[in-house]
């Protein structure tokens, strides 16, 4: 009987891609497309094209994943336009020549021409801040500033380099399994916060402690965005209706499981290593308690 720290560490292997598997073929296959389009686009320009998201990180889960292909300009290239706005809306028009576009806050969802079918793909046009080529303003279109001060090596860093990535992998794919509406930037940076002073914890007990900060201190940690913590305020998307979502799911996960080192009751959240990620009844339950619970769960009292 594998103890309850093997049992995710076989299934996260389950969750890993490989170099040779069919998805990674296409994504990197996709990404010298949307390269090789863009700088077709602006031959006059100096543009950063590389890998961002959960692939850089390494964070990424088969069960949903996305590839961030980011797009950025120099401070004073004015080619593909004056503004932000400019920039974003250029960089789609030269992706709508090949796909289909879909905008996003900050982003340019890349799809199949005429199509439905997604890539899994993310493009992130924006321009350095200054010669540097550290910072970078990135255009937003649904909030409430015109633009977003980031950094994405920093981003990157402060993750790959928490010592805790497997814990974060099995937050998401919890997330993932029960439908938690969660921002996986937003998971990402908690998960690191909360488990400062756990890193030499077994990745089951590692996980333990995060659902229950979750069910009893939710409120008691913020998240900061590392790249500019004083000038991007995260409260809109880790707000009540996230954290009491993340409540209720983290209480029936507890009660689900049972005993932290109960195997048998970790296979009820996540299911057997050799079996498929979608035919699990229990699963259909605690996802339909999470999304109609009732008001007992609620610490607040409130409906």
């Amino acid at each position: 009987m594998p103890t309850p720290t093997e049992y995710l560490q076989k299934i996260l292997e389950r969750q890993t891609f490989s170099d040779d598997d069919q998805e990674m073929k296409d994504l990197r296959n996709r990404r010298k497309e949307i390269e090789s389009l863009i700088r077709g686009a602006y031959p006059d320009s100096t543009i950063t094209i590389q890998y961002g998201g959960s692939k850089a990180k390494g964070t990424m889960i088969k069960n949903s994943y996305d590839l961030d292909i980011i797009c950025y300009f120099e401070h004073d290239d004015t080619g593909p336009g004056e503004s932000l706005k400019d920039i974003y809306y250029s960089v789609k028009e030269t992706l709508e020549t090949k796909y289909d576009v879909v905008e996003k806050c900050s982003v340019l969802r890349v799809k199949k021409k005429k199509s439905n079918d997604d890539f899994h793909i993310d493009v992130v046009p924006g321009r350095y801040v200054d010669d540097t080529e550290m910072d970078v303003y990135l255009y937003q279109a649904n909030g409430e500033k015109s633009r977003l001060k980031t950094n994405l090596e920093k981003h990157i860093s402060h993750i790959r380099d928490s010592e805790v990535v497997p814990a974060i992998r099995i937050m998401k794919l919890w997330r993932n399994r029960y439908a938690v509406d969660v921002k996986t930037f937003v998971l990402e940076l908690w998960v690191c916060e909360v488990l400062k002073g756990h890193k030499a914890k077994k990745l089951h007990e590692q996980v333990w402690h995060l659902w229950e900060a979750m069910r009893d201190n939710i409120d008691d940690t913020s998240v900061k965005d590392p790249a500019n913590p004083d000038g991007n305020d995260l409260s809109d998307i880790f707000n009540e209706s996230t954290k009491m979502a993340l409540e209720v799911a983290a209480r029936l996960t507890l009660e689900t499981v049972g005993q932290r080192d109960d195997v048998d009751g970790w296979k009820k959240v996540f299911g057997e290593t050799d079996e498929s990620d979608n035919d699990a009844d229990d699963l259909e339950k605690v996802v339909r308690a999470i999304h109609n619970p009732p008001k007992a769960y609620y610490s607040n009292g409130m409906a």
